[in-house]
């Protein structure tokens, strides 16, 4: 029986340390060599307008610097124009941006802006006027043993630069 119990435990052992270096693999990137990735919001897409409800595509492009892949598992969002919400959500779409490369993904956002249609009429009232946006995030990356990443972004958008003739 003492035979048979070895026997038995070498292949689990075996298994076990297998499974350890595959995980040490997934995690070698979180090291302290881990290099933060940018990602930038680059567009907002207007799909649909109507009164109580608009439909949006959010455009991110994420750059990695790291030589490993990137794995991404999802997004945290919150869009403010002026202190005003756009659009607040979370989507979980898997993405894996290669090493020292770049991607792009696309989030679908529904929102209702109703409740603020005053201020934002009042931020278009004026198109030469810049409208402060800021976009905050949080993207958790990794498979099993992952980080999160906090993204702040900010800047002045001009309506005038945006209106078709």
């Amino acid at each position: 029986m003492g035979y048979l119990a070895s026997i038995w435990k070498t292949p689990a052992l075996l298994m076990l340390l297998t499974a350890f270096g595959a995980l040490n693999g997934c995690s070698t990137w979180v090291g302290s060599s881990f290099k933060k990735p940018d990602i930038q919001l680059v567009d907002v897409e207007l799909v649909h307008a109507k009164l109580l409800e608009q439909q949006f595509i959010l455009h991110f492009r994420v750059d990695n610097p790291n030589a490993n892949s990137l794995p991404m598992r999802s997004i945290d969002y919150r869009v403010m124009l002026n202190d005003t919400p756009l659009a607040t959500g979370s989507h979980n779409q898997w993405l894996t941006v290669q090493g020292n490369s770049y991607a792009y993904f696309k989030i679908p956002v529904h929102t209702n802006l109703w409740r603020h249609i005053k201020v934002i009429m009042r931020m278009l009232e004026k198109p030469d006027q810049p409208i402060h946006y800021a976009l905050q995030a949080e993207v958790k990356t990794g498979l099993l043993f992952g980080k999160k990443i906090n993204i702040l972004r900010h800047g002045d958008i001009i309506p005038g630069d945006y209106i078709r003739e």
